[in-house]
C-alpha cells in the first residue's frame, strides 16, 4: 500500500505554521511528512528558513500517527558525527517513525561554512564517507577517520534500538544507480513518466531491487486554476533549471535573478498544475505503478489549508 505524505516547506512558512500544518495532514489523513533542511530560501519571496532538526522534535511530538523523513546534506555545513547524534535521538524518542534522506547538497546552503564548494564527484565520495560514518556509530563503533571528512575517535552513546533507514537522494539515472548499492532506498522529484522510469530502473539496476522508494512530487492545487498557477510561478519558477545549474548557486538573489527568464509555460512543464483532483489522482496513480512506496506532495503555492482539506477527502482515500 503506497502512503502519502505532506511536504513541511521550511523556506516558504514559518515552523509555527508548518507545525500547524501538519497537525492538520494528520487530522485529514496524511501517512508521513517530509521535511526539508535549508539554511537559505531559493527565493526572497518564500522569506523563511527554520532550522529543520529543532522543528522535527516538536512535530513528531504533536502528531503521533506521522512518520517523519528530513533531507539531508552532511559532510559541509553539517559534521556527519552531529548528524548521527541528531538523527539518533530522534528515533530512539520515537521509533520506527524516523528516515534521514541524504544528498551531496547545494552550495546555496553549504557555502556559509566558507570551504570550497567541491566539484560533483567529490561531493559523492564526501557524502558515501559520511554515511558510513553515520553507520558506525549507530553500531557503537569508536570512529576515527581522515578522508574529504574528518571525524578523531567518536563514540555515540545514545543510540536507538532501531536505526533509521538512510534514503539516498537523486535526480539522475546515473546517481540512482550509484545509491542502488549502498543507500537504504531512493528518494527523487517527480518528472514525466519515462524521465522517471530511467531512475527508477537505474537504481534497481545499481542493487536496489526491492529498497524502499519515496517520490517527491511538486505541485500547485487551488480550487481556482488561476490561482494555482499563479502561486507555483510565484514560489517556484526559480527551481525550473537543471540541477547541474541549481547546485552552484549561492544565495536567493542568484535564483531570483534566474527566475526572471522563467515563464508559466515552463512552471508549468515542471510542477503538475490543476485546480481537478481527479488530475492529481490520475498523476499520482502513474506514479505508483512505477513502484513507488511513498509519495510526498509538497503544493508549491502557499495555499495549504484548502490543499491539505481537498486532498484530504478526495484524493489521499482513491490512493491508500
Amino acid at each position: 500500500m503506497v502512503k502519502i505524505g505532506y511536504h513541511a516547506s521550511h523556506e516558504q512558512f514559518k515552523p509555527s505554521e508548518l507545525l500547524n500544518y501538519v497537525q492538520k495532514a494528520e487530522q485529514a489523513g496524511f501517512h508521513l511528512s517530509l521535511s526539508s533542511d535549508h539554511f537559505y530560501p531559493w527565493s526572497e519571496k518564500q522569506g523563511e528558513s527554520g532550522f529543520a532538526w529543532s522543528w522535527l522534535g516538536a512535530a513528531m511530538q504533536a502528531t503521533p500517527n506521522l512518520s517523519y523523513r528530513i533531507v539531508c546534506a552532511p559532510g559541509q555545513r553539517y559534521h556527519p558525527a552531529i548528524i548521527a547524534q541528531a538523527a539518533a535521538t530522534l528515533a530512539e524518542l520515537f521509533p520506527h517513525r524516523f528516515w534521514l534522506t541524504v544528498g551531496s547538497g547545494q552550495a546555496l546552503n553549504e557555502h556559509i561554512t566558507g570551504d570550497k564548494w567541491p566539484c560533483k564527484s567529490d561531493r559523492n565520495t564526501r557524502l558515501k564517507e559520511c554515511v558510513d560514518i553515520i553507520r558506525a556509530l549507530w553500531a557503537g563503533e569508536t570512529v576515527t577517520h581522515k578522508g574529504l571528512v574528518t571525524i578523531e575517535e567518536a563514540k555515540l552513546y545514545t543510540r536507538p534500538v532501531i536505526n533509521p533507514l538512510i534514503i539516498g537522494a537523486a535526480i539522475t539515472a546515473k546517481t540512482a544507480e550509484w545509491l542502488g548499492s549502498w543507500a537504504d532506498g531512493l528518494i527523487t522529484t517527480s518528472r514525466p513518466p519515462e524521465q522517471l522510469k530511467q531512475v527508477v530502473d537505474a537504481f534497481r539496476r545499481g542493487g536496489g531491487e526491492g529498497k524502499p522508494m519515496i517520490l517527491k512530487v511538486q505541485l500547485s492545487y487551488h480550487a481556482d486554476e488561476k490561482i494555482a498557477k499563479q502561486g507555483a510561478f510565484d514560489q517556484w519558477r526559480n527551481n525550473v533549471f537543471q540541477s547541474l545549474v541549481l547546485s552552484d548557486l549561492k544565495n536567493p538573489e542568484q535564483f531570483d535573478a534566474l527566475g526572471e527568464f522563467v515563464t508559466l509555460e515552463e512552471v508549468e512543464n515542471n510542477v503538475r498544475i490543476s485546480s481537478d483532483p481527479q488530475q492529481h489522482i490520475n498523476w499520482l496513480k502513474q506514479d505508483i505503478e512505477l513502484g513507488f512506496n511513498e509519495i510526498i506532495l509538497h503544493n508549491v503555492n502557499r495555499e495549504h489549508k484548502q490543499f491539505i482539506e481537498v486532498f484530504g477527502k478526495e484524493v489521499i482515500p482513491v490512493l491508500s
